[in-house]
């Protein structure tokens, strides 16, 4: 909703072990990255992907500022345009419950990836392209 950060619709529901692993990054203009830290990552994001591929993610991993985790959203799309949202059961970052949240107040269309982590584009691709397909069906 206008005004909602991703850091304040993250902790509106319990769940979330994200704050726990997280490592912050000094940068020299007074901000301050995060990122997962390298030893805790597979647990955390991607807990259904092979260890090998969840390691190489781990040292590629793109950290984000602490200052967009706190922005403000502007108006919301999903407003306007059809939302889809696939959501995975075993998300430790996001809350599957904070997920279904969004996901009825935008009336989207959900589809549940049962124990997936918060990388289930990886873990399960069959259920993603499928979703994917069917947002560009219903959408064309």
């Amino acid at each position: 909703e206008t005004g909602e950060s991703a850091a304040f619709l993250s902790g509106k529901f319990p769940g979330s072990t994200l704050n726990q692993t997280l490592e912050e990054i000094p940068l020299s203009d007074g901000q301050v990255d995060l990122r997962i830290r390298q030893d805790l990552f597979a647990q955390q994001f991607a807990a259904d992907v092979p260890r090998r591929d969840a390691a190489l993610m781990a040292v590629a991993q793109r950290p984000i500022t602490v200052a967009a985790l706190n922005e403000a959203s502007g108006e919301p799309a999903w407003r306007s345009v059809r939302s889809y949202f696939l959501i995975p059961t075993a998300d430790r970052n996001i809350p599957p419950v904070a997920q279904r949240f969004m996901a009825d107040r935008a009336g989207g269309t959900t589809v549940t990836a049962d124990g997936a982590s918060h990388a289930v584009l990886v873990s399960e691709p069959a259920i993603t392209t499928r979703l994917i397909e069917q947002a560009a069906h219903e959408t064309a």
